[in-house]
């Protein structure tokens, strides 16, 4: 196992294209994983095979053929330490492993960061160090000073050159936004910390594009569904976290149960003491279980947008029947009022499907910080609203995350430029048991012994 460390905008995927092909040459297999299937699409570019992460755990372990195999797993900072494991335990002997990402970047949601401890531990590690996306001058500057931690000398250079407007107003601020937008949409990102203002901006844009003829005026109303952000899949485990009317997504199904993968229903009741979730599916029948028998389990909330042809949209959940990447982007073609859709993706791909087989649809004018991960455009807008009660989310992460995604130009929108480096340089690296100096007193840990080469050549 060893690592590949790079900076944002270092060009890591066209340095995996060269790694691929070394280890096909050496006779390899190359399997591409990743935390989130936009990444896993991401990495595709590189020319592997890709999947994401979770579903390559939730096969069935395969025999041991013999076959050398070089598994790459992109974004690993994202990896939590519960499917790292699993991961290394199934791991055969003439398997090698290259971990990537960048330690500044967005952490897992779920418990641990093994990416960064397993370097801490002396994992063997490359670096790429040099960005090369940022054609900017000025604005690569910025981006190295968020590679070297100095958030608050980057939002100063930032403000220096022009990229800092503050509108106290919040209304205001997001019309300026979604009127910034609409003067050059082409290869624009608008990235906001959190779920609720990245909605109200893609509303603002919405609008604003039809005002501008950009959009087609005629509208057709959409149910679909978004993802309970505040509940993680610990939280999954337990009945008083979920709530009357949540829509519920069985990715793995259950015998014992009678539930199909795929299936959806609604939560109708819980029972707390008892921990039992009682749900009504879509034949009508009720059925009532304890949620720590099911794994795979996704929960929603439902509501209602307006599309129309021209509008920015994104899959807000894999569509694996058209393969369709979670956050992936692309434009409205068509749309009428029976639900019928037909899409333009980015990568050129021309899509089309009933939105009622696959409600999980949004606007994709705006997105949020960690789904921006990965992702470049020309110019970027970021909104950062130190008054909202989402402060958590404004952190040293959301800045470098954000900012390199642009090429050419980054403008920054906020209530308060005068806190704007304090709120944007807030550390919220997660700590573990082994952080804690109590811990350290009671396990003792013995040295664990690494292949800390991958051996492509054998040597």
């Amino acid at each position: 196992m060893m690592a590949l460390e790079g900076v944002a905008g270092a060009g890591k995927t066209t340095s995996l294209a060269a790694v691929r092909e070394a280890a096909v040459l050496a006779g390899f297999e190359v399997e591409g994983l990743a935390p989130t299937s936009r990444a896993a699409q991401k990495l595709g570019e590189a020319g592997m095979e890709t999947q994401t992460l979770q579903k390559h755990l939730a096969r069935r372990e395969q025999p041991d053929d013999g076959q050398k195999k070089l598994y790459v797993i992109d974004e690993s900072s994202m990896a939590s330490t519960k499917q790292m494991h699993t991961f290394v335990e199934r791991l055969k002997e003439n398997d090698r492993v290259l971990l990537v990402g960048d330690t500044r970047q967005h952490e897992s949601v779920e418990a641990g960061r093994p990416y960064a401890q397993l370097q801490d531990a002396g994992l063997r590690t490359a670096h790429l160090d040099e960005i090369i996306r940022q054609q900017d001058p000025a604005l690569k500057e910025v981006v190295e000073q968020l590679a070297r931690g100095e958030v608050r000398q980057a939002i100063a250079s930032l403000n220096l050159q022009g990229r800092v407007h503050e509108i106290s107003d919040r209304q205001d601020r997001i019309a300026e936004i979604a009127r910034e937008y609409v003067r050059q949409p082409e290869s624009t990102l608008v990235v906001s910390p959190d779920n609720e203002s990245r909605r109200e901006i893609n509303g603002s844009i919405h609008r604003a594009m039809q005002d501008a003829g950009q959009v087609k005026d005629e509208e057709h109303r959409v149910h679909v569904l978004y993802a309970r952000q505040d509940i993680t899949g610990a939280d999954r485990q337990h009945a008083q976290n979920y709530e009357t009317g949540d829509v519920i997504r069985y990715s793995k199904g259950s015998k014992p149960l009678g539930i199909e993968a795929g299936e959806y229903a609604r939560v109708t009741a819980t029972d707390r003491e008892t921990n039992t979730v009682t749900v009504k599916r879509r034949n009508g029948e009720e059925l009532s279980y304890d949620p720590r028998r099911l794994q795979g389990v996704a929960v929603y909330r439902d509501t209602e947008r307006t599309f129309a042809e021209g509008d920015r949209i994104q899959m807000t959940a894999p569509y694996r029947d058209h393969k369709l990447a979670n956050r992936e982007l692309g434009t409205v073609d068509k749309i009428d009022g029976q639900g019928n859709l037909k899409l333009r993706m980015d990568s050129g791909r021309e899509v089309a499907f009933k939105t009622r087989q696959h409600p999980h649809l949004d606007y994709g004018y705006a997105v949020t910080s960690h789904s921006s991960q990965g992702q470049t455009a020309d110019r970027v807008l970021i909104h950062v609203d130190s008054a909202q009660g989402h402060g958590e989310l404004l952190n040293s992460r959301m800045a470098y995350v954000s900012v390199p995604r642009a090429q050419y130009d980054v403008k920054m929108y906020t209530n308060d430029a005068k806190t704007l480096g304090f709120e944007l340089s807030r550390d919220v690296t997660k700590t573990t048991a082994l952080d804690h100096p109590e811990a350290g007193e009671r396990i003792k840990p013995q040295s664990v012994g690494l292949d800390i080469s991958l051996g492509l050549s054998g040597e």
